[in-house]
């Protein structure tokens, strides 16, 4: 009774599997997360405040408005006391070599926030398509189990035939119930990683994404790459990240130029009206404000420091990106090169050998051990090419991931 509790378990997540479920490719999925997912969202919403940063750029100065009352009082013969009122407007006067400065460095604030949100979807995009592989992985995982869980049973049955006709040891029976014990409890296992791999596919998606779902595709269908040429020329093309630094190089450009053009004096149209008892003046001329003590050289000197670092750090993720490039590709072609060999003969051979053994213990030729160890040798090779085409779709996502290519076209 209590082998058949795990047989049942697994039957039943069999069973679960099967109903009728919506299926979802890879490309539903991450048009599901980039819909529904509130991370990424939450990220966008720095593009619209962005925006609205270029908008106030733009805003010209707003008048300064400025009234005055009181009383005048006479201190000598013929003065007429009486209320007094003044009444001053002020427009400052935006500068067009400041305002042009001003704005272009709002946008290029856009441009890089943009990069960095494309960056982030990048990255969300990576996370969902890991997972997506994992589930794959692990369902390839358990169907493998339930396989061999399925031919340790019909070895354990013959078995038990032999032993009761006395053809065999009892020794041969115990220890195919040991290994039926240990296929079911890998089975089992097998089935709890796939559920979890499932729950964190969910969890990277968002709520698009039901409860009860089903994928189409397969753990080999790895995209091939472009030459490494290609890759180089669009990962300076297309990579979020260095769009992002070289947007916030062009910002820290435009903020020196502003600093250094906001040492020359500023402008202020000003009109005034002042009334007392006898006399009403009215008054318009210009304000200027004289640069005389403060030459901004505390933030001219910051603005040239932020971009030095800024071209700096072009410069640094320029160069780890395309490392990181070339790991991921040489990754890539030692997990591909793994997954032919084993494809065209390690796990043919362990197939073959594991028939083979299994004939010549039919007709008694081989002991059960042998078969054991055939069998051992197989679900090795397979276990190698799941592990393999795991990091070869591995690779290829950490390759997507830096050249994110807008739309993944």
């Amino acid at each position: 009774m209590q082998r058949t509790k795990p047989l049942i378990f697994i039957l039943g997540m069999s069973a679960t599997l099967a109903v009728a479920q919506p299926e979802f490719d890879l490309a539903k999925l991450e048009a599901a997360a980039l819909e529904s997912s509130r991370s990424v969202l939450a990220a966008r919403e720095q593009i619209s405040a962005a925006r609205h940063a270029v908008v106030s750029a733009g805003a010209f100065p707003n008048p300064e408005l400025e009234y005055l009352s009181g009383t005048q009082r006479a201190r000598g013969p013929g003065g007429n006391p009486g209320n007094a009122r003044s009444v001053a407007l002020t427009q400052p006067l935006d500068l067009p070599w400041r305002r042009s400065a001003r704005i272009a460095a709002a946008e290029a604030g856009l441009d890089a926030t943009g990069a960095a949100v494309r960056a982030f979807e990048a990255d969300t995009i990576a996370r969902l398509r890991l997972r997506y592989f994992d589930v794959l992985r692990r369902e390839a995982e358990l169907k493998n189990a339930r396989e061999d869980m399925a031919v340790m049973e019909s070895v354990r049955s013959r078995i038990a035939l032999r032993v009761e006709t006395g053809d065999a040891p009892r020794f041969e029976l115990i220890k195919a119930d040991a290994e039926m014990l240990n296929a079911q409890k890998t089975a089992q296992a097998a089935g709890f990683r796939v559920e979890q791999a499932r729950s964190a596919l969910r969890q990277a998606v968002g709520g698009g994404l039901p409860a009860e779902f089903a994928l189409r595709g397969q753990l080999r269908d790895v995209p091939g790459l472009p030459p490494m040429e290609g890759l180089r020329r669009q990962l300076q093309e297309t990579s979020p990240d260095l769009a992002r630094v070289r947007a916030e190089m062009v910002r820290a450009q435009h903020q020196l130029d502003l600093e250094r053009r906001q040492r020359w004096p500023s402008l202020a149209l000003k009109a005034s009206v002042d009334e007392d008892p006898d006399v009403r003046s009215s008054k318009f001329g210009l304000v200027v404000s004289v640069p005389l003590w403060d030459r901004r050289s505390g933030p001219v000197g910051e603005a040239a420091a932020q971009l030095t670092r800024a071209r700096y750090e072009l410069e640094a993720q320029e160069f780890a990106l395309g490392q990181q490039l070339e790991v991921a590709v040489q990754q890539y072609e030692i997990a591909e090169a793994q997954v032919t060999a084993l494809e065209s003969g390690i796990v043919r051979q362990a197939e073959s050998a594991l028939k083979v053994a299994e004939a010549a213990y039919r007709f008694g030729e081989r002991g059960f051990l042998e078969v054991l160890d055939a069998q051992r040798v197989y679900r090795a090779a397979r276990a190698e090419l799941i592990a393999g085409r795991y990091e070869l779709a591995a690779a290829w996502v950490e390759i997507e991931r830096l050249r994110a290519i807008p739309e993944g076209k």
